[in-house]
């Protein structure tokens, strides 16, 4: 007779729960469990009741045979294929998670997972593209028209990003993806349609994303930028892919992880060249990679001139590029933002990273001048480019008179960016806290920041 087997783990409920980030705390509320119970569920000495495994299909937005599956369970009678896909319930689960107030804080405290960028570019470049699910039968027939809403819905809510931060933006965006999005996945739909839907879904999912680490809530926005690069990849659509690498990698750069930033852009590019990118495309993912390899030379222990020449080749490259670029160009909606401003701010924050402040003072000059009023968002980090330029020059009174206006205009945006490019100038004054300009500048945030921000 055999030795009896001990119970065996149930990994896949365990991946389900992490999926959203959860401990088994929270897993345990949303099933309406103890956690010792969900702990014995996940170590496999404990069965589910059907009506257990219901609610665990409600939470974790599966199918009744995904649930038994994971739990060890007989399935039920096969139906018809599941849709949508993978990468989609996946998204549309996050999606659903996000928008309830008693799940946000858990995933707003999110840590930033390192494993997520090489997962990330792995699957990206070696897996295969998954079908686009055959939906047949379902009653919600969707077409290109429903398709251009979405687009059309991500062009408005990008352009108030824009203006306002995205703390103003980012709960309409969750909102339209869980209530307009998610039922268009799950309809009817041919695969040309399938794979717009697909597209769009990716580049609303990436933009809520953005709006995520425009607040610094770092680890969700890296989960939701794994989203949308999976629903780009089951999209077979490597110019959102593209756009969704060079997002990932300006993340890395604020973080001060050079190896990762660097290569999440140069796979952007990749992409973007496999996509047959236009002019203005591919000078963007130039000047992410630029930047990125300016972090890397500036993180390296001792200085590296080949690395300071490369960013050098880089810039003068996207200038090249970005001026091939003609009005006939077929370009996606999400670079119609980069201009010469923009391109003279990233400019100036790889030259300061090279430590040639005075070519960053020049750039942020510049790109100050191109924002304007329209992107007040744009301008406030250039005004405190400048002001950190100035300071690098050793024009300690220069750059605190430049850094004032910045003030004002962090307390008008919704964004946690605009706050941290504050508190990391006011840093770098340290070796000056003596100075009685020092002083009186922070004297001047105690007052004027407000206390909202």
């Amino acid at each position: 007779m055999d030795a009896k087997q001990g119970p065996s783990p149930r990994r896949a409920l365990k991946a389900a729960r992490d999926r959203f980030g959860w401990g088994q705390e929270e897993a345990a509320e949303a099933a309406r469990v103890s956690v010792s119970t969900w702990s014995r569920w996940e170590r496999g000495v404990q069965d589910l009741r059907p009506a257990h495994r219901a609610r665990l299909a409600e939470v974790f937005n599966a199918t009744p045979e995904e649930v038994s599956r994971w739990v060890g369970a007989d399935s039920p009678a096969p139906g018809p294929r599941s849709c949508p896909g993978d990468a989609a319930s996946d998204a549309v689960a996050l999606w659903r998670a996000d928008a309830d107030p008693e799940r946000r804080p858990g995933l707003t405290a999110l840590a930033v997972d390192p494993s997520a960028w090489p997962d990330s570019l792995l699957h990206w470049t070696l897996d295969p593209a998954p079908a686009v699910p055959d939906c047949a039968g379902r009653r919600l027939r969707v077409g290109m028209s429903d398709v251009a809403r979405i687009e059309e819905a991500t062009r408005a809510f990008a352009a108030m990003d824009r203006r306002y931060g995205g703390g103003m933006v980012r709960p309409a965006v969750v909102d339209f993806l869980r209530t307009r999005v998610t039922p268009l996945l799950s309809g009817t739909y041919s695969e040309p349609v399938g794979s717009a839907l697909m597209s769009a879904a990716a580049t609303m999912t990436g933009l809520a994303g953005w709006e995520s680490y425009d607040l610094r809530h770092d680890g969700l926005a890296q989960r939701l930028y794994g989203h949308a690069l999976r629903l780009a990849k089951a999209a077979r659509d490597p110019m959102t892919g593209s756009w969704v690498l060079t997002v990932m990698s300006q993340q890395a750069i604020d973080l001060t992880q050079p190896l990762w930033a660097t290569r999440l852009a140069r796979a952007a590019l990749d992409s973007g060249r496999r996509a047959g990118a236009p002019p203005r495309v591919r000078a963007a993912l130039l000047l992410r990679e630029a930047r990125a390899t300016a972090l890397m030379a500036a993180q390296a222990d001792t200085p590296d001139p080949h690395t300071r020449r490369r960013v050098e080749r880089l810039l003068n490259e996207v200038e090249t590029t970005f001026g091939r670029a003609t009005p006939s160009d077929a370009e996606p909606h999400w670079i119609s933002n980069l201009g010469h401003a923009e391109i003279a701010a990233e400019a100036g924050c790889a030259w300061r990273l090279v430590g040639d402040h005075v070519r960053a003072a020049d750039c942020a000059r510049t790109a100050l001048a191109g924002f304007g009023e329209a992107y007040p968002r744009s301008a406030q980090f250039n005004v405190v480019h400048h002001a950190q330029a100035l300071h690098g020059q050793g024009a300690l009174d220069e750059a605190l008179s430049v850094a004032r206006p910045a003030v004002p205009m962090a307390n008008g945006l919704s964004s946690h960016r605009a706050l941290s490019l504050l508190r990391s100038f006011t840093r770098s004054l340290t070796p000056h806290r003596a100075h009685p300009l020092v002083r009186e500048w922070h004297d001047y945030l105690a007052t004027e920041l407000s206390p909202a921000a």
